[in-house]
C-alpha cells in the first residue's frame, strides 16, 4: 500500500511541477512573441472593421458601428498584456461567429 501511495504521489507531483513551470502567457505554440502580437493586431483590426468598435485597442482606431462585445474586449486585453495564446483563439472565434474570414496564422 505504501508503494502505491508513493507512486501515486510521484505521478501527481510531476503534473503539479509541470503546471507550475508553464508560463501563464505568451504566444501560441509555433509563433514568436512578435508574430503572436502582430497576428493578434490583425485579428483585432478585422474585428473592429467588420464586427464592432474596439476604440484604440492594439492600435486599431476604427470607432464606427456597435461596440465590441465583452469577450472580444477581454481577448484584445489579453493580447495587449502579451498573452496572445489566450487572446488569439477568442478573436478567431468571434470573427467566425460574425462570418468574417479569418486569415491563417503566420508561418514560422
Amino acid at each position: 500500500m505504501a508503494k502505491l501511495r508513493g507512486l501515486l504521489f510521484g505521478a501527481v507531483a510531476s503534473f503539479i511541477v509541470a503546471a507550475c513551470t508553464q508560463t501563464a502567457g505568451g504566444p501560441p505554440p509555433g509563433l514568436t512573441a512578435a508574430q503572436g502580437l502582430a497576428y493578434c493586431t490583425t485579428l483585432a483590426t478585422l474585428y473592429s472593421e467588420y464586427v464592432g468598435s474596439t476604440g484604440d485597442d492594439l492600435g486599431t482606431t476604427y470607432s464606427g458601428g456597435e461596440e465590441a462585445d465583452l469577450r472580444a474586449r477581454f481577448a484584445i486585453a489579453e493580447c495587449e498584456e502579451g498573452n496572445t495564446a489566450k487572446g488569439i483563439p477568442t478573436l478567431q472565434n468571434r470573427l467566425r461567429d460574425a462570418r468574417v474570414n479569418v486569415p491563417p496564422a503566420p508561418a514560422t
